[in-house]
């Protein structure tokens, strides 16, 4: 079990992080700050470049976090959070067509949170075990705290 959350921790933390990156450094064919931003802008997201640069943020720091296996519920509360609104601003267009995707990353987000990082992580022997029906519930509250606080502005 715990080689089998590295994977998934190593794979699917880094797919975010490059996300995140995308957003950031306008790497791996993204459009960086400038060009993510006038994207936000039209999404509602004013100023455009700040949601990018906090979006950004939440993908690439959430992202590491959950691929070293460090602060878990925290990197996963991240993800998740970013998750929330992409599904949300996207939700009338249809599952297929656009919230598949970030359910899918949200869901696998809240997974970790609940499992922990698992024995080959950075979180491992910590006197606190960052894992369990509270941790995961913890990451959940605070990822909708953030998305909520998100749309809020956004409106």
């Amino acid at each position: 079990m715990d080689f089998g959350l590295l994977v998934l921790r190593l794979f699917f933390g880094l797919a975010i992080a490059s996300h995140g990156a995308q957003k950031l450094f306008g790497w791996f064919g993204g459009f960086g700050i400038k060009g993510t931003g006038m994207y936000f802008d039209q999404l509602g997201y004013q100023p455009g470049e700040v949601f990018a640069v906090v979006a950004g943020l939440s993908e690439f720091v959430g992202g590491l976090l959950l691929a070293l296996g460090l602060f878990t519920p925290l990197g996963a509360a991240m993800v998740m959070g970013v998750m929330i609104n992409a599904v949300i601003v996207d939700w009338e267009k249809g599952f297929y067509m656009s919230t598949e995707k970030p359910m899918l990353f949200a869901f696998a987000a809240a997974a970790l949170a609940f499992t922990g990082p698992g024995r080959y992580s950075l979180d491992h022997g910590r006197k606190w075990e960052p894992s369990g029906i509270g941790w995961g519930f913890s990451a959940i509250a605070l990822a909708a705290i953030a998305a909520l606080i998100t749309l809020v502005i956004r409106q």
